[in-house]
C-alpha cells in the first residue's frame, strides 16, 4: 500500500504564527524557500521528509502532531452529514472534502454544526404537538452532543487536568491521598448501602459510597469528589476555555472533567504508560497492576496523546445492546457514525454472545486501513437481586502496524490478507457493493433493480 502524502498546511500556519515568525524567518529556519513553503501551507505541496526532520530538530516538534487525525474525523463526520437523504445529488467528491478539512477546518465545523441543528429541527417537527405546548420550545443543540464533540476535538486528551492528576497521584497511596484530601476541607467519607452509587451532602460536608459497587468504582468515585472539590479552579478554567452555549452542557462537561480526573489519578500518564508499553497493553494485567476496572483502562488507553509522550493511537468505543454507541473516541483513522449505530460486522456486537471472553479481530475499512479490535462485554450490576443490570461491550482497537506492540496479536495471521474481515463506518456512507449486512443502500451510488433476479440485497450497487 502506498504511502498517504502529509499535507498539514493548516497546522504549519498554527505553528509559525506560535512562534510569531514571518514566512520568510520562518522559510530560513526550515532550509526551504519562501515560494515552497507557501505551496506547503496552503497545502498545494505535501510535507516533506527534509521539512518534518527540520521542525523536530529546530523547534522539537512532536511531528506525530502534523497528522493527529483532525483532517480524518472531519471529512468523516462531513461524510456523514452529508449522506443525509436532505442533500440529494449535491454531494460533492471525497478530494472536496478532503481539501475544506486541511483548509478551511473551521468551515467543515460550521457546517456539520449546521447539519446537527437541522436534525434536531427535523426531529422537533416530528413532535410539534408537544412542543408547541411548551413555552420553551425553540431549537437548540442537545448538550450531551456538544460535550461530546469537545472532547471528540480534544483528542480526548486535557493536558492540564492530566498533569494536575498525575502530580495528585504522585502524593502516595491514592485512596489515602484521597480521603485525606477530602478531610483536609472538612469532608467525611462514608461507606453505606446506597442504591446512588455516590451521594455528595453539601450542608453536612459528607460523602456517601455504595458498598453495593466494586472497590474499583468506589475508588473512583471517590477520586471524582476530589475533583469537585478541591480541583474546581482547574475545571471552571478548562470550561471558560471551552464556551459551551448552554449551562446544561457545561453542566455536563464539569462532570466529564471530573471523571477525567479520576481515571487520570487511578492510571498516572507516566506509569500507566511505561506499564501498558512493558506488558504489551494487557488489559486485564493493567486492571491488576492499577485497581481499575477493564473498561476503566480500555478508555484511558485511548487518552495517551499527550505530546512528546504519546501512546499507541487506539480507538475506543461503548455500545448498548440495541447497538447504540454511547462512548466513542478515535485517534487513529478509524471514526464512528455520530447517528445511529455502528456497523454490524464489527466484533463488538458479538461479545455480547460470550460473556467473560475478549474476542479479536482483524479487520479491514473500505479505504484499505487495517486495524486489530478487542471486544469485550461489560455488565454493571446494581448490587441487589432484582435490581437492573446495565450491560454493554467495549472495543478498543489500533491499526495493524501497531500490533508487535499487543499480546492480543500474538497468534494472529496479520500478514494474510484473508484474514481481515470487512466492515465499515455507516451504510449510508460505505462503500462496499456485496456487504450482506446493509441496511440502506449508500448515498454516493447507482442502484439497479432487477425484478427478475433476487441476490442477498434486493438491488445491486453500481
Amino acid at each position: 500500500m502506498p504511502t498517504q502524502k502529509l499535507y498539514a498546511g493548516a497546522k504549519l500556519r498554527e505553528m509559525r504564527t506560535r512562534l510569531t515568525l514571518t514566512q520568510k524567518d520562518f522559510a530560513s529556519k526550515l532550509g526551504v524557500s519562501l515560494p515552497y513553503l507557501n505551496q506547503m501551507e496552503n497545502n498545494n505541496r505535501p510535507v516533506s521528509t527534509t521539512v518534518v526532520l527540520a521542525l523536530a530538530q529546530e523547534f522539537g516538534l512532536d511531528v506525530t502532531e502534523l497528522s493527529t487525525g483532525d483532517s480524518e474525523r472531519l471529512v468523516s463526520d462531513m461524510r456523514e452529514a452529508l449522506a443525509d437523504p436532505v442533500f440529494a445529488e449535491m454531494v460533492p467528491p471525497l478530494a472536496d472534502l478532503r481539501l475544506t478539512a486541511s483548509n478551511a477546518p473551521a468551515l467543515a465545523r460550521a457546517f456539520i454544526e449546521l447539519h446537527r441543528a437541522y436534525r434536531q429541527t427535523h426531529e422537533r417537527l416530528a413532535s410539534l404537538d408537544e412542543a408547541l405546548g411548551r413555552d420553551d420550545a425553540r431549537i437548540q443543540t442537545s448538550p450531551w452532543e456538544e460535550v461530546r464533540d469537545f472532547f471528540h476535538y480534544c483528542d480526548n486528551y486535557i493536558d492540564a487536568v492530566d498533569h494536575a492528576a498525575e502530580s495528585f497521584a504522585a502524593q502516595g497511596e491514592i485512596r489515602k491521598c484521597a480521603t485525606e484530601a477530602l478531610q483536609a476541607v472538612g469532608v467525611s467519607v462514608e461507606y453505606a448501602d446506597l442504591e446512588q452509587i455516590r451521594h455528595y451532602d453539601p450542608e453536612q460536608k459528607l460523602l456517601r459510597l455504595s458498598t453495593r459497587t466494586v472497590p474499583e468504582t468506589q475508588l473512583f468515585q471517590l477520586l471524582l469528589q476530589v475533583a469537585l472539590l478541591r480541583q474546581n479552579a482547574l475545571l471552571e478554567a478548562t470550561l471558560d476555555f471551552a464556551r459551551f452555549y448552554s449551562d446544561e452542557a457545561r453542566a455536563i462537561a464539569k462532570i466529564g472533567l471530573a471523571n477525567y480526573f479520576a481515571g487520570a489519578a487511578l492510571m498516572p500518564y507516566g506509569a500507566f504508560l511505561t506499564a501498558a508499553r512493558d506488558c504489551r497493553h494487557d488489559l486485564e494485567r493493567l486492571s491488576t497492576r492499577f485497581g481499575a476496572s477493564v473498561e476503566q483502562v480500555a478508555h484511558r488507553l485511548s487518552t495517551l496523546q499527550r505530546p512528546g509522550a504519546k501512546g499507541i493511537p487506539f480507538f475506543f468505543v461503548r455500545v448498548d445492546q440495541a447497538g447504540t454507541i454511547t462512548k466513542r473516541h478515535s485517534a487513529t483513522r478509524l471514526q464512528f457514525a455520530r447517528f445511529g449505530g455502528a456497523c454490524p460486522l464489527w466484533n463488538v456486537h458479538r461479545a455480547f454472545e460470550t460473556p467473560g471472553r475478549f474476542l479479536r479481530q482483524l479487520a479491514e475499512t473500505p479505504d484499505g486501513v487495517r486495524y486489530i479490535s478487542l471486544a469485550r462485554d461489560v455488565s454493571k450490576t446494581g448490587g441487589s437481586f432484582g435490581a437492573p443490570v446495565r450491560r454493554y461491550a467495549i472495543a478498543l482497537g489500533c491499526e495493524i502496524r501497531h500490533a508487535d506492540a499487543l499480546v492480543y496479536a500474538d497468534n494472529l495471521d496479520v500478514g494474510n490478507a484473508h484474514s481481515y474481515e470487512p466492515i465499515g463506518i455507516s451504510c449510508r456512507i460505505c462503500e462496499r457493493k456485496d456487504c450482506h449486512q446493509r441496511s440502506v443502500p449508500p448515498l454516493e451510488r447507482q442502484l439497479s433493480v432487477n425484478t427478475d433476479e433476487r441476490g442477498v440485497l434486493p438491488y445491486q450497487v453500481g
